[in-house]
């Protein structure tokens, strides 16, 4: 998850109305049940070779350069084979498959891994984004989605019947992989995290020797690797396969975008911010922008008015002279409006993530400054979101993984360089950009603390607990449970405790 703000993809002014995003074979209902047999079979090495089902993609075919390539092009892998399901079943016979040939696999569903962990070299991608379905219970307030939506789709086939769920701000972001890893977005200080929505999960274990089967977590159901999956879920366990979230009727927000040009009111506009949004109405999801020439808010007040939203920022918009604007409207138009054609963001992204529990001094501020100033692109940013008093501080029934729910804000500073779809295009401003993200998130060491796994930190000393605080061991006994022979592994992966 990752959110399209601080790719400055909020430049614009939503223009409230946009159409939704049609989805074939998404449909409303009622949620279905369903039993741990019917989930797919399990395979082992005593029986028949695993065959691979699904859409395959192998590197002889005409679509294999588009099928490997993630949003972050700076990170290029060539896989053996790429399967993408089109049902749990796939899913299954593409994990027996892989464990009976000893080949490397990852997990993959909206291509947005920012160190390209979604990928591998030589080894077998199994992909969840054609697993696209949504069936929602207006009377139970649940809906049952398959982890291939992406979060524009969410949120918009939600909001055509007025609900909502927690979801980051870019539209072409996998729900699963945000809300796995914990997820936070406009709605945050509202409805809690993505994760603290998620109250069932059909995922794909490994099974015995070299099988696969597909099993169900949610509080009654294996309820540790439900809590497991709720923050630390991202191809650590296995491979979710649909995810099944209590929702939220929402029928309109106030969407509220300022803008100062130039750095010089930056000390006023961001130590209002930290001071007030993080404590505001909790209906109130804001999100700070910082580049070269401008700072930008971001404001969602739910079921709320323009008069409200001003009036719960007053105290930053009060600051210097900012050019304001807010429309109201459904939630699912208004983020469909404010989504930008990934074709045209940069083609390579490095970003260093963060919280902070203490409102920034003016030394940390002027820090901001001065690396925003040097910043290596037009597109790098210092981008924040509001945590504070919301609903995020209350953990949901069960738990959760993430343990990030003190923070006063998150932030991070973030990097866009090179054209997309053009190799090598970037490659001048490559050490420049990594250089200036390691000097950055260095001086503001003092001012921060932990880092959120759905924006890794690489080569991060004690990246265990900085992601997962004192979670971290409970989740190496789960995972000695639920994938012992630590079939899913990556470079920051949870291995299994040991026995």
């Amino acid at each position: 998850m990752h959110d399209l703000s601080r790719r400055d993809l909020l430049k614009a002014t939503a223009a409230v109305g946009a159409g939704a995003v049609a989805l074939p074979g998404i449909m409303a209902g009622g949620t279905p049940a369903f039993a741990e047999e019917d989930l797919g079979p399990s395979s082992s090495t005593n029986g028949a070779p695993a065959k691979l089902t699904g859409r395959i993609v192998r590197p002889q075919d005409p679509g294999y350069a588009s099928a490997s390539l993630g949003w972050d092009e700076l990170f290029v892998r060539y896989p053996l084979v790429i399967v993408f399901a089109q049902e749990t079943r796939d899913v299954v016979n593409a994990l027996t498959w892989a464990r009976q040939n000893d080949v490397a696999l990852r997990v993959r569903s909206g291509r947005h891994s920012l160190e390209g962990w979604s990928n591998v070299d030589n080894g077998i991608v199994i992909d969840v984004s054609e697993l696209k379905s949504a069936q929602i219970d207006a009377a139970t307030r649940t809906a049952t989605v398959g982890a291939g939506l992406n979060q524009l789709e969410a949120v918009t086939t939600l909001g055509e019947q007025n609900f909502a769920v927690t979801t980051g701000t870019e539209g072409s972001v996998g729900l699963s992989g945000a809300t796995l890893g914990g997820g936070f977005g406009f709605l945050t200080r509202y409805l809690g995290m993505a994760c603290d929505n998620l109250i069932g999960a059909e995922i794909v274990v490994a099974s015995g020797t070299n099988g696969a089967k597909a099993i169900k977590a949610d509080l009654k159901h294996n309820s540790d690797l439900l809590w497991a999956l709720r923050g630390a879920g991202n191809g650590n366990f296995g491979i979710v396969t649909s995810l099944t979230y209590k929702v939220t009727p929402l029928k309109s927000v106030a969407y509220l975008q300022a803008t100062w040009e130039g750095l010089d009111d930056l000390h006023g506009v961001f130590d209002n911010w930290q001071r007030s949004a993080p404590f505001a109405d909790n209906r109130l999801g804001t999100q700070l922008e910082i580049h070269k020439s401008q700072i930008l808010l971001f404001g969602v007040l739910a079921d709320g008015s323009e008069a409200e939203a001003r009036k719960l920022l007053e105290s930053v918009l009060s600051v210097g002279n900012p050019q304001v604007t807010v429309q109201t409207g459904g939630w699912g138009d208004t983020y469909a409006a404010f989504q930008i054609p990934t074709e045209d963001e940069p083609a390579n992204w490095k970003f260093f993530s963060q919280f902070t529990r203490e409102p920034f001094p003016e030394q940390a501020i002027s820090l901001i400054r001065t690396f925003m100033e040097n910043a290596p692109s037009e597109d790098s940013n210092f981008f924040t979101q509001a945590f504070g008093t919301g609903a995020q501080a209350r953990e949901p029934r069960g738990g959760t993984a993430f343990p990030h729910r003190d923070a006063l804000f998150y932030s991070e500073p973030g990097a866009g360089w090179g054209t997309r779809g053009e190799p090598d295009s970037g490659d001048a401003i490559t050490p420049i950009a990594q250089a200036w993200i390691a000097e950055f998130s260095q001086a503001l060491r003092p001012y921060v603390d932990g880092a959120y796994v759905n924006v890794p930190n690489i080569g991060m000393a004690e990246w265990e607990t900085a992601y997962w605080g004192s979670n971290f061991n409970r989740l190496r006994k789960i995972k000695a449970k639920y994938d012992p022979h630590n079939v899913f592994q990556y470079e920051q992966s949870i291995p299994p405790a040991s026995r």
